[in-house]
């Protein structure tokens, strides 16, 4: 009954919005309920996450608010002593006294961050006469956002449909059976934080409080956090959970703070949840939002529709996102998608082709994406908006010195920049706070974030005040690396008007940069102290130094800000004489260096690294997420970065191999770039030796650290696009890293630098047309391996260094061919 309805929504929404796809493979099912939360299937609307276990007799939907968070807003100046430590940091590096270095940095930092938390449990204890069940499976439709429980039971048939509206703004779940009155049911809900559950207006509540502050610990995250009451002046934030059924047929009662179902025929529950939280710099609990009335609300309005209402709504908005990119590999290739997912990737783990499982997990990141980045101030964190602990993996913040960034890699290639607004309000934010940090550490202009951050923008080095390791505390680069993604914003874009907007944060990152540059005893400008995320090296004989002068990264950092700025100064036509400051520093900086071994040094010196294939390759920068080395403009700088790649060798953690993948796609090596992606569809399971603890995904696709880490999933689908599609050096390059194993596909509606949307179809490894539709208009070049027109101008391309060139002017709204020359 629903899939006929499904289908009709569907190409009714698809002619509006003009997708004209094939039969994709995007479909996650499995013939077995989740046990652990790695098998279980998320959904979400961008503030509410959800769970889905898929259980029989006890299943469980567990929950997560996507502001939720322990803590309140930062206090100013929480390390007074920090910039007394600063000239001395520098004095024992000019005198390469690397360990006390170390020991003074550890003197520069302030409190933790924040932690995100989970809001609580949905339990729907079903009564099914203890009979076992005859048929199972669960599914997840990731062009739909509706995850499907199908079971029988004593020759019924049962199935629970739920999905995250974005447009309700709550959850929905419809419970059903083919017999009448065949549903009895209690529900029930839960919460690791404090809370009083109670039934009120017909509805299961439940409120409650976070922690005012939760301690991390690194080494044993499943451990019970420090709690303190107030240590910061604000109590920790209100939330409340809201589950209301409808219900048909049936009886519907309450016993213990619970309600219960019997003999019904159909069941729609309503879950919503909202808290306190009113911005990054109020007090949640005198200063916040009524989370009651914000929780409310959504149920009285969506209670009142009828659930085909509700679902045509929601596929209305998801699909508007979801619909606009299409991927094809290997279309004559046997399908596999009617095998469940875990075989599938059992199988994929064994060495058996199955491009289908890669064009799904390509599109999972979307759909992961969409489903978690629609919160303002609250961007998509480490987890997305899902997480089950009270002491979530590494606080399920905001690590910055690559974790988040990696979040947003795909917004705007992958044709959802609407999506960019949480990262942009949070920039905004930690640009705020970054300005007293500047001012109180270092006593610089400008605004500094160093590693990690939260929802309340926390920008100093964490660390509890000494207690945390410079290699990964006190790094100093966020605030420019993460203004590279306003820039983006605006390069994607082509918003005059929101580069105005956004251009004074950008500078205020390169205010802070020049302040904290230093000329070394040979002229050059260097940072000083410095750090290489979380990496170490050798010096005298095997001592492992962390604190060092100019690592590679940080003046990869910087130079690729100062271009950007700069040209930010050239478009707006304003700041003339900042942008002769900051071009002078940039000629000033210090070279990049190439090691003994042909590699790209990742030190100031060249230093052996302590662990040769370190998961970070914080190094190659300037190669991605920058352009300032290519094989186009750099040849020799990127053959050093090719030889860093293959020292750190091809294993890593799942983020890692997704960082990886993008990086040998910008040195145009499809084959290797494909390698490192297959290996992030290796099979990790929490409850299997043979597949544990290593770096790929879960059986529900999530990206294994391990443990689950979100910007795997992303990174993951960036780095496909960068295979089939590349938009730096003013140009749009066609399959500059297409594998061998990718003989035909097409991809549909990806974006390129310009605003150009782009579709591109191959066969046989050659690409065989390219659409490309101008949104701005301007001037399009375009880059293939061979040799191409553009159709209708008959302008024809030019052999180049690499591969063939054609330049056109373009007008907005007009659609160009792209064929190969015959």
């Amino acid at each position: 009954m629903l899939h006929h309805f499904l289908k009709k929504v569907f190409v009714f929404i698809s002619a509006i919005i003009g997708f004209s796809g094939y039969a994709q493979d995007l479909k996650l099912q499995y013939n077995q309920p989740a046990v652990e939360w790695t098998e279980a299937l998320p959904i979400g609307n961008g503030t509410l996450g959800a769970m889905v276990f898929g259980r029989v007799d006890s299943e469980l939907i567990q929950l997560n608010e996507a502001t939720l968070w322990s803590g309140g807003p930062v206090q100013k100046n929480v390390n007074p002593n920090a910039f007394q430590n600063l000239a001395l940091i520098r004095e024992a590096l000019k005198a390469e006294d690397f360990d006390k270095a170390y020991t003074l940095t550890k003197n520069m930092q302030g409190a933790y961050s924040e932690s995100f938390m989970p809001l609580g449990d949905l339990l729907l204890t079903q009564d099914l006469g203890g009979k076992k069940t005859d048929f199972y499976n669960r599914s997840l439709d990731i062009q739909t956002g509706l995850a499907v429980t199908n079971f029988k039971v004593d020759g019924v048939n049962y199935k629970r449909e739920i999905f995250a509206s974005a447009p309700a703004q709550c959850i929905v779940m419809k419970l059903s059976a083919d017999q009448l009155q065949k549903l009895s049911v209690s529900i029930d809900a839960s919460s690791l934080l404090r809370n009083q559950k109670l039934v009120q207006n017909n509805s299961l509540v439940l409120k409650g409080k976070a922690p005012s502050h939760s301690d991390p610990n690194y080494i044993d995250y499943n451990k019970e956090p420090v709690i303190y009451d107030d240590p910061m002046g604000c109590r920790g934030m209100r939330f409340e959970l809201i589950v209301k059924p409808i219900v048909k047929d049936g009886t519907v009662g309450y016993e213990e703070n619970k309600i219960v179902i019997k003999n019904a025929s159909e069941i729609l529950l309503f879950i919503s949840a909202a808290t306190s939280f009113n911005g990054f710099d109020k007090c949640p609990d005198s200063q916040g939002k009524d989370e009651h009335a914000f929780a409310e609300n959504p149920i009285k309005k969506a209670s009142t529709k009828k659930y085909d209402n509700l679902v045509k709504e929601h596929l209305q908005d998801f699909q508007k996102f979801f619909n606009r990119v299409s991927l094809q590999l290997n279309e004559k290739e046997t399908s596999k998608s009617n095998l469940p997912t875990d075989i599938r990737l059992e199988q994929y783990d064994k060495g058996e082709k199955d491009s289908g499982l890669e064009a799904l997990f390509f599109q999972y990141g979307r759909y992961l994406l969409i489903s978690s980045s629609r919160t303002h101030n609250a961007p998509a964190n480490l987890q997305g908006i899902w997480n089950n602990k009270l002491r979530a993996p590494w606080s399920s913040n905001y690590t910055t010195n690559i974790n988040l960034q990696m979040n947003y890699w795909p917004v705007e290639s992958s044709s959802l920049s609407e999506l960019f607004f949480p990262l942009d309000d949070f920039v905004k934010n930690v640009s705020v706070t970054g300005a007293e940090t500047a001012k109180s550490y270092y006593h610089a202009n400008g605004w500094v974030l160093h590693h990690n951050s939260d929802i309340w923008a926390t920008t100093n080095p964490v660390g509890d005040f000494g207690k945390g390791d410079p290699m990964w505390a006190n790094w100093y680069m966020g605030s420019n690396w993460i203004s590279r993604h306003l820039w983006e914003h605006y390069q994607y874009t082509c918003d005059a008007a929101y580069l105005k907007k956004v251009y004074p944060i950008i500078k205020g990152a390169a205010e802070f940069s020049l302040d904290w540059l230093q000329q070394d005893k040979n002229g050059y400008l260097v940072t000083m102290p410095s750090t290489s995320p979380e990496n170490k090296y050798y010096y005298d004989g095997k001592k492992g130094g962390v604190v060092t002068t100019a690592s590679t990264m940080d003046i990869g950092i910087i130079k690729d800000l100062f271009e950007n700025i700069s040209e930010a100064s050239k478009i707006l036509n304003i700041d003339a004489d900042f942008r002769q400051k900051v071009d002078k520093a940039a000629n000033q900086l210090l070279p990049f260096q190439i090691g003994a071994k042909g590699n790209l040094q990742e030190w100031y010196k060249d230093f052996e690294d302590e662990d040769p294939h370190h998961r970070h390759t914080s190094h190659l920068y300037a190669l991605h997420p920058a352009n300032l080395i290519s094989p186009l403009k750099t040849p020799d700088l990127a053959n050093a970065a090719k030889m860093t790649l293959e020292l750190r060798g091809d294993d890593g953690t799942g983020w890692s191999l997704a960082w990886k993948v993008n990086m040998w796609a910008r040195l145009l090596d499809g084959n290797h770039a494909y390698k490192l992606f297959k290996n992030q569809l290796r099979l990790t399971k929490d409850n299997d030796i043979k597949y544990n603890r290593r770096g790929g995904c879960y059986p529900n696709l999530f990206d294994a650290h391990p443990p689950f880490q979100i910007d795997g999933n992303f990174a993951g689908t960036a780095g496909i696009i960068e295979m089939l599609m590349q938009s730096q050096n003013n140009e749009i390059h066609l399959l500059p890293a297409l594998p061998d194993d990718w003989t035909d596909g097409e991809i549909k509606g990806i974006t390129a630098k310009g605003n150009f949307t782009v579709n591109i179809k191959w066969n046989d490894g050659k690409m065989s047309q390219t659409k490309v539709v101008s949104n701005n208009g301007g001037t399009c070049k375009i880059r293939s391996s061979e040799p191409f027109i553009i159709e209708k101008l008959n302008i024809k391309s030019e052999k180049s260094s690499i591969g063939y060139t054609a330049v056109f002017e373009t007008k907005k709204g007009t659609s160009y061919i792209i064929n190969p020359l015959q």
